[in-house]
């Protein structure tokens, strides 16, 4: 058995919460962490330079002097380490190397069918994390973890998919297990939606502790932030809206095998279909969007009407957990003004009117990016977490 009573000389734990502070990467001298830890100063030395063992910490110049020697400040040093961000959609993959600050450093893409197999598609993912590391002269040994979105309902606690109705062969596949052949880190996997609400809030809406983020494309989900924290379930599946019966949808299948979802009346797919059936030349949903733009009356009045299915879902989501922000994205989130004047006329008018006061509903500021924001956030939240850190302290003085 290893010996690990020298390890309370660093104190781990009290390093994990030095670095918490740190973590906004404002810098701060010896005397200001004691002062905000209650620690001595040399015991705050101690954990200081652990960490800036780690590479997770270091100088950031001097304060201002007061009248002597000025002392040396220390910050977050964000570029030494580096997580995977991988958002895997239906028919694309992207993969960016991020630095702690959640900066994408290096990309790749490609166009890949998820209907291929979780080997095929996992596979690509780890030659391409392999090329951005050795294209960018940077080392596997500095990655901390990997996040990564699926298209697809995943079980939190394993990082496995569970029956995704467009994953075929990646039912309860071990995503997290397959990764950790070839890279030694967390995977974290989280269906895509989570993630794009963790980026479209990380970059545009930081300050804000409570949002919805409704992702419309060939279907519709949500990812719900309360209280500052991603709200996943009991087993992962929060914020399931698509699936949700509407008035409108009465008697009109959906894939998930119900009638009435929302889905079924209000995707992409669905108004690909309804104006198809109309003799209009589309086959997808940026058909639909573009027909939109073109000033189409009839592309523009089933857009507002599927605006307005949303927000009798949406209403029942404002008066359930009051969010400030309502975000809309994904590919039908295109169509702009159109979808958003639908869900904005029916929300404003049937919630509370105090739920509504300071509500906004608008477009996605992160757009396309927010799905691979949200997958680096995943990993740095996780890499940087109390136990991560203190484990890393623990391991580094063994």
């Amino acid at each position: 058995m290893v010996d690990i009573s020298h390890v309370n000389a660093l104190g781990p734990a009290g390093a994990s919460d030095l670095f918490q502070v740190l973590r906004d990467g404002q810098p701060r001298t010896r005397t200001e962490l004691a002062d905000l830890s209650g620690l001595a100063r040399s015991t705050v030395a101690l954990r200081v330079d652990a960490l800036t063992r780690l590479g997770l910490v270091g100088p950031a110049g001097n304060a201002t002097s007061t009248g002597g020697r000025p002392s040396s400040q220390f910050a977050l040093q964000s570029g030494n380490k580096f997580v995977l961000a991988v958002d895997i959609g239906a028919s694309h993959i992207r993969i960016a190397l991020s630095d702690l600050g959640g900066r994408s450093l290096v990309q790749d893409s490609t166009f890949l069918e998820i209907s291929d197999g979780p080997e095929i598609v996992l596979n690509w993912v780890i030659e391409a994390g392999a090329r951005l590391f050795s294209d960018s002269k940077r080392s596997t040994a500095d990655l901390l973890a990997i996040g990564v979105g699926l298209p697809g309902p995943v079980e939190h606690t394993s990082g496995r998919p569970i029956n995704p109705p467009i994953m075929p062969g990646w039912d309860r596949f071990d995503v997290p297990g397959w990764l950790q052949q070839h890279f030694r880190v967390p995977v974290l996997v989280d269906n895509d939606v989570n993630l794009m609400a963790l980026g479209e809030r990380e970059f545009a809406w930081s300050s804000t502790d409570h949002l919805i983020f409704m992702k419309v494309a060939t279907g519709i989900g949500a990812g719900v932030i309360s209280g500052g924290y991603l709200q996943r379930g009991a087993q992962g599946i929060a914020g399931d809206l698509g699936h949700v019966q509407i008035a409108r949808g009465v008697g009109v299948p959906c894939r998930c095998g119900n009638d009435g979802c929302l889905e079924a009346v209000a995707s992409g797919a669905a108004l690909t279909r309804l104006l198809a059936a109309q003799g209009l030349p589309v086959t997808t949903s940026q058909h639909v969007v573009d027909l939109v733009k073109q000033g189409n009356l009839e592309a523009i009045r089933a857009v507002r009407q599927a605006g307005r299915d949303m927000g009798e879902v949406l209403t029942m989501c404002v008066n359930l957990i009051n969010p400030s922000v309502i975000v809309l994205g994904g590919s039908m989130a295109q169509a702009g003004e159109h979808l958003i004047a639908g869900v904005r006329e029916i929300v404003y008018s049937r919630s509370n009117p105090l739920a509504t006061q300071h509500l906004q509903i608008t477009q996605s500021s992160a757009g396309p990016n927010a799905a691979i924001l949200g997958a680096s956030m995943l990993a740095i939240h996780h890499a940087l977490s109390p136990e991560r850190i203190e484990a890393m302290v623990v391991s580094l003085a063994l």
